[in-house]
């Protein structure tokens, strides 16, 4: 049944007449005539009888009016709802984040704040997840995006740093060139067991003696601050240990490679106001996470 030919249907019941329900509902009277005349026959049955008075319901047209005012008055209350909920930013936002980005833990404390009323739904691992299978809003995506159909909106980059304890670099002294590295023991991000660990330094590629390998940052904090080893670490991760002087950063002269951070999304055509507003307030935040990522080494010789 024509869906929209049944909202014409009741409209003309509840003005009266079709001349009456064409210039409510602004449509060529003509037209709104033909589109009852297609219900009826759709259906096989008279639904109204005109006359120069107006129209008048049929039993058929009572049964009809009696179910589809309800569903039409149902359909609009449902839309209303919507266009509310979307105006005052009411509704769910389901998104996916690596584990181990912390200032993206501030940055959606902050949005909340600012929009409580948002369900905000976090799925944190560090696997690629399919955006539309696990009905995903927006990921945060750390690396290449690579063979998916989706928007990337990217908003900043950073390095991994080089670290180590003071007390691993006293025992073992400071190197100055990447091939330093064979004699530290060192722990590398892998995320799987079977890839041989690699670092880019400054355009140096070496292996390291890798005494361990996991996909967890924190983990492989805990080791460096333990003394344990030499390892990579983003800056947000690396930032406060420098400060404090619990860790020192190695090789600054050979940069590890770059990051891209983007944030990617369906490419719906009719995209909800919360994406467009989340995504808006992380563009809005980025200062804030950069200032978290800034690091002031101690001066050379003060790693204590």
């Amino acid at each position: 049944m024509d869906l929209n030919a049944t909202r014409m249907f009741v409209g003309v019941v509840q003005a009266g007449s079709l001349s009456a329900a064409a210039s409510r509902l602004g449509i060529p009277l003509p037209t709104l005539s033909r589109r009852i005349r297609d219900l009826e026959r759709q259906l096989k049955v008279q639904l109204l009888e005109r006359s120069a008075r107006g129209a008048k319901l049929t039993d058929a047209g009572s049964r009809l009016y009696e179910h589809a005012s309800r569903g039409i008055e149902a359909l609009l209350e449902g839309r209303q709802a919507v266009v509310t909920d979307q105006a005052r930013l009411k509704g769910r936002l389901r998104l996916s984040l690596p584990q181990t980005v912390e200032p993206w833990w501030e940055l959606l404390a902050a949005f909340y704040r600012r929009y409580p009323d948002i369900q905000v739904y976090v799925y944190s691992t560090e696997r690629r997840v399919d955006l539309i299978e696990d009905g995903i809003d927006v990921a945060l995506r750390v690396g290449a995006i690579v063979h998916e159909a989706m928007v990337a909106r990217r908003i900043l980059s950073f390095r991994n740093i080089l670290v180590a304890s003071p007390e691993l670099v006293e025992r073992f002294g400071l190197p100055h060139e990447p091939d330093a590295l064979h004699r530290f023991p060192c722990a590398v991000w892998a995320s799987r067991i079977d890839v041989p660990a690699r670092w880019e330094l400054g355009g140096h590629a070496i292996e390291p003696k890798a005494v361990l390998a996991t996909n967890d940052y924190h983990h492989l904090c805990s080791r460096a601050l333990g003394g344990d080893v030499v390892t990579e670490l983003p800056p947000f991760l690396a930032a406060a240990p420098i400060r404090e002087r619990r860790l020192v950063p190695l090789l600054p002269q050979y940069p590890l490679p770059e990051w891209p951070i983007n944030l990617l999304y369906p490419p719906h055509r009719h995209q909800s106001t919360i994406v467009r507003t989340y995504l808006d307030f992380c563009q809005s935040y980025l200062p804030k996470i950069v200032q978290a990522c800034e690091i002031h080494a101690p001066r050379s010789g003060s790693s204590r």
